[in-house]
Order: C-alpha cells, then structure tokens, then sequence
C-alpha cells in the first residue's frame, strides 16, 4: 500500500499515520511530499509549483508501481 502524504497535511499528521505503516509493515509504503498539503498544494515560498508537486507524485505512483510489477 502506498500513502502520499504531504508534510503540511493536517489532516493526516504523520503521528497518526505512523502506527498504520507500521502495523502493515513491508507491504505499506511512505512517500513525503515536501511543503505539501492535503490536496499536495505548495506555497510559493516553496520555490515549486503545485504542478511540480502533482508530476512529482505521479513519478512516485509509477515507480511504486513498476516495483510491484516486479514482485
């Protein structure tokens, strides 16, 4: 299972987050999103684009993908 989760996404603190993936153990998988929010939009301070933000994502789903293809 993989979980994107951006790191300024309220409403999925990573504490709460945490005994999940770690109760599922090697089958779950975390990919961090810096600067991100729920919805994986950034603030312009962030020097990205909420578009970076999405290809990023995107790139991440396709490699979590290809790795289970492969199992």
């Amino acid at each position: 299972m993989l979980f994107l989760q951006g790191t300024r996404d309220a409403l999925a603190e990573p504490a709460e987050l945490a005994p999940v993936i770690a109760a599922l153990g090697k089958r779950a998988m975390l990919k961090e999103f810096s600067d991100a929010d729920h919805g994986f939009h950034v603030p312009k301070r962030s020097g990205r684009s909420d578009e970076e933000v999405l290809a990023e994502l995107a790139s991440a789903l396709a490699e979590w993908i290809a790795e289970i293809a492969r199992e």
